[in-house]
């Protein structure tokens, strides 16, 4: 098998073109053996909440017959099988993210060459003054579209889609601009530690509350 066919027949996305949507798609697949696994625990709990270590047979070697022994088994070799799957596509992910935010740090250092060299072209040399941030994330959940986008805590916002430091008035502002966002990319650029950043985020349902999945707050101007 080739290392291409090796690669769709594990559900990973080829080295260097990581998306968004795929990263979703494995999220997806995450939650679905997430869904499997609790169903066949929910069947052992319904056999006299067997678990996964108890014995299915009685003190004088017999098998139990208060309960279901092919259920109890079938649900046990699921549950071994659907935890390796678990564990692949959590590597699958954690790999994904890793190629997508180190794609997006090469771009954002060539977008920061070409700024600047245009700047200097234009005689406007290193004094150009940095964008100031209107508002702050203070706390972002793991798994969610913003987590997946890059966004960390502590980022300062300095432009959500629309948004910026010109036109933003309140929280509104973001979260209208969000509503009608969902699904589609946005952009969005922070400063992080000093430094630009600029990522792309995607509003969209997930396993938490909301579309992005962090708290956003503002900045006293």
């Amino acid at each position: 098998m080739s290392e291409k066919e090796a690669r769709e027949s594990s559900g990973s996305p080829p080295a260097g073109a990581v998306t968004v949507s795929d990263i979703q798609e494995l999220m997806r697949r995450k939650d679905e053996i997430e869904a499997q696994i609790k169903a066949n625990y929910d069947v052992l709990e319904s056999q006299k909440g067997v678990g996964m270590n108890e014995p299915l047979v009685d003190c004088e070697g017999y098998p139990r017959a208060d309960v279901d022994l092919y259920q109890v088994r079938t649900a046990r070799h699921n549950i071994v099988c659907l935890q390796n799957d678990h564990k692949a596509v959590m590597k699958q992910v954690e790999e994904a993210l890793h190629q997508l935010h180190a794609r997006d740090k090469e771009k954002q250092a060539r977008d920061m060459a070409e700024a600047h060299r245009e700047a200097m072209s234009r005689g406007l040399g290193p004094s150009l003054s940095p964008p100031q941030p209107f508002a702050k994330v203070n706390s972002i959940s793991a798994g969610s579209p913003a987590s997946i986008a890059g966004l960390q805590v502590d980022d300062e916002i300095v432009e959500f889609g629309s948004v910026n430091t010109q036109n933003f008035q309140s929280l509104q502002n973001i979260g209208s601009v969000v509503q009608h966002s969902e699904g589609k990319p946005l952009n969005v650029t922070v400063i992080r530690r000093g430094e630009k950043q600029q990522l792309r985020l995607v509003p969209s349902r997930w396993a938490g509350k909301g579309l992005l999945g962090c708290n956003i707050i503002p900045l006293q101007r």
